[in-house]
């Protein structure tokens, strides 16, 4: 887990050395352990190193060829990397270090484009190919690590993290209003490639690309989770909890410590006790720290207490307060870059400094276990509807029945309800009824009490957010490529290297993902179940208690009340500043007002509060560099204020 930042001047001009080396220099949070640049004509590489696999120097970066022809910048870990060596020792590769970094190089030169279909893991990574004249480039199937990229006329720029471009001198852009029109008015977030930032677009995930040294882009998807092909499997959950295993002892190979977040939820727990499991067969030293938030509104002590009797793990804490999480509010929106989904980040970021202070440089977690399995509650919804969309009424009211039966609620009412949903998604395959949804939808956010009109006519023409595909997979293939585990990937990423931590995602697994989505829907959800297959895959491997629980929390947290209570003070400060109240886009005085229900309990405004909160600190991030300065007067054209 690394960060680099790349330099390709057009037009016959050379790499600039002070703008690679100011770039690498704005991501070093994201290896402190070892820097290097390279230098070869147009072309400039700027490296931050976190030690990971193969401590010693040979795992430097950039990383060149014996012959010279071919230079790597790779931020990530390819997990089968000791497999792949094997196999390119066969064709008769030599290898000095012992990481994955030149496992990767000799891939490629191996293998060129073709090496990404071999490859297990998470990455992006840059390559100079003198041979061809070309840079070539590629991020993971998923987007667990990202990449970045500027064009202006004599220069492309790419980097690690959206600061390093910022920071390169080169750029010079503006908030793109059609992001934050998006983000404020409907919550839409990392759905495509543009950024909060004009002209800093990022490489999509599944994607490799080309630049040559004209600065012609070109990107093709090498794999695409829609494509996934039906899985034929006797025993689906004894398939999938070797699958796991096996992703799991992939995911443990490291030369530095490895930690655990630990809720009292399926995934985090799936997951320590695997390691636990496979750490007692390699006879590891050390105990097993497993780092958890425990909020006093939801409790899950009895879930964790259960896991760490069976994993006899090391438990360490979170204790933090309403004040300190709002101190460092600043902190992590200035590592992320962009505003964020929730004010729930902050725990994260939180217990990754804990595990740093702890001496833990590699933390597991479940992240995208939820998108690809079936984890939240509204994919009850679609699973019904492909029931009832392939004609099977008895058996989706048995299930919506089972379902309610469970969760105290009557089932009569949800089937009701789905009928209304099934005919609403009929209608949604009519071109006028979509369109008419779009005007609908358009109006509503013009409308919106909390802001002008000016940010709503920079909002592009979208269907409504939420609306539910035709079926599960759909909706899953859906959360999975833009809402909302693109985010929730950015959110690890950053709030992880913010403290030199690299975190790894074992449900992403491609192979794991890929079985997963190939199943029938009765094996993501049946009953009152989500992630059945996974439910079913560790019996007798988890504690009972938290393997046949039916409620999901994550990493609660009681936002709600603090902001109606110790964080309103603050809030209403920031709401009161002259530059929120002349910042052009927002309705101040209904803002205020919604707040104040919002602390007598009329209303619930967390979410939207959180929303102008993180843009107003966004935003005054924008000042401090000078740069940015403008408001939205209409989706084509903003005119300058006060930011």
């Amino acid at each position: 887990m690394c960060g680099f930042a790349a330099m390709l001047s057009l037009h016959g001009g050379q790499a600039d050395r002070t703008v690679v080396e100011r770039m690498s220099q704005m991501i070093a949070h994201r290896g402190p352990d070892d820097a290097g640049n390279y230098f070869s004509g147009p072309v400039g590489f700027g490296f931050r190193r976190l030690s990971i696999l193969d401590l010693t120097a040979a795992g430097h970066q950039p990383m060149t060829t014996s012959d010279g022809q071919v230079t790597l910048v790779f931020n990530g870990a390819i997990y089968n990397y000791a497999e792949l060596r094997v196999e390119l020792e066969a064709l008769g590769h030599t290898f000095r270090s012992s990481g994955d970094t030149e496992v990767l190089l000799h891939a490629y030169c191996a293998w060129g484009e073709k090496c990404l279909d071999k490859l297990n893991g998470m990455w992006a990574f840059l390559v100079d190919d003198r041979r061809r004249g070309k840079l070539f480039g590629s991020r993971d199937r998923f987007g667990i690590k990202p990449l970045y990229y500027h064009r202006s006329r004599n220069h492309f720029l790419f980097a690690s993290e959206i600061k390093a471009i910022r920071a390169s001198g080169l750029y010079d852009g503006a908030p793109h209003w059609p992001t934050v029109a998006g983000f404020l008015l409907e919550d839409r977030l990392d759905e495509s490639s543009d950024t909060f930032y004009e002209g800093i677009e990022q490489i999509p995930a599944g994607t490799a690309f080309e630049v040559n040294m004209e600065g012609h882009l070109k990107q093709w998807r090498y794999w695409a989770v829609e494509a996934v092909p039906p899985v034929d499997e006797a025993n689906p959950a004894a398939a999938f909890a070797e699958l796991f295993e096996d992703s799991m002892r992939l995911h443990m190979r490291s030369d530095v410590p490895v930690g655990m977040q630990l809720s009292g939820g399926l995934d985090s727990t799936s997951i320590i006790c695997a390691l636990a499991r496979l750490r007692a067969s390699t006879s590891a030293s050390g105990p097993l720290k497993a780092f958890s938030y425990m909020s006093r509104e939801y409790d899950e002590s009895q879930y964790i207490a259960d896991t760490i009797k069976m994993t006899d793990a090391q438990l360490v804490q979170l204790e933090t307060t309403p004040q300190n999480l709002w101190a460092n509010l600043g902190r992590l929106m200035w590592f992320q870059d962009e505003p964020v989904h929730s004010m729930q980040p902050l725990i994260g970021f939180a217990l990754m400094e804990l595990a740093a202070s702890k001496g833990v440089k590699v933390i597991l977690n479940g992240q995208g276990a939820d998108e690809t399995i079936a984890g939240y509650g509204s994919y009850f919804r679609d699973y019904w509807n492909t029931l009832l969309r392939r004609g099977s009424v008895l058996q989706a009211w048995l299930e919506i029945e089972r379902y309610a039966t469970s969760h105290g609620c009557s089932g009569g009412r949800l089937f009701m309800r789905q009928l209304r949903h099934l005919i609403q998604s009929k209608l949604h395959g009519i071109r006028a009824y979509r369109s008419l949804a779009r005007r609908r939808n358009l109006s509503r956010l013009r409308s919106d009490p909390w802001f002008t009109p000016e940010l709503s006519r920079c909002h592009p023409e979208q269907e409504p957010l939420n609306f539910a595909g035709d079926d599960l997979n759909t909706s899953l293939v859906g959360s999975i490529i833009r809402d909302s585990l693109p985010v929730y990937l950015r959110v690890e990423d950053r709030n992880s290297m913010a403290h030199s931590i690299e975190a790894r995602v074992p449900f992403l697994d491609y192979r794991l993902v890929s079985f997963v989505l190939g199943l029938p829907a009765n094996w993501k959800m049946r009953g009152a179940w989500n992630k059945f297959v996974l439910r079913e895959g560790m019996r007798n491997r988890i504690p009972e208690s938290v393997r046949s629980r039916v409620d999901k929390m994550g990493f609660p947290s009681s936002f709600r009340k603090w902001f109606a209570g110790p964080l309103y003070e603050p809030i209403l400060d920031l709401l009161h500043s002259q530059k929120a109240r002349t910042r052009g886009i927002y309705n101040i005085d209904r803002i205020i007002q919604d707040l104040g229900r919002h602390r007598n309990g009329e209303i619930d405004a967390t979410a939207r509060l959180s929303q102008v909160i993180q843009f107003e600190i966004w935003s005054e991030m924008q000042q401090s560099s000078n740069t940015y300065g403008r408001r939205p007067e209409s989706n084509r054209q903003l005119s300058t204020v006060a930011m």
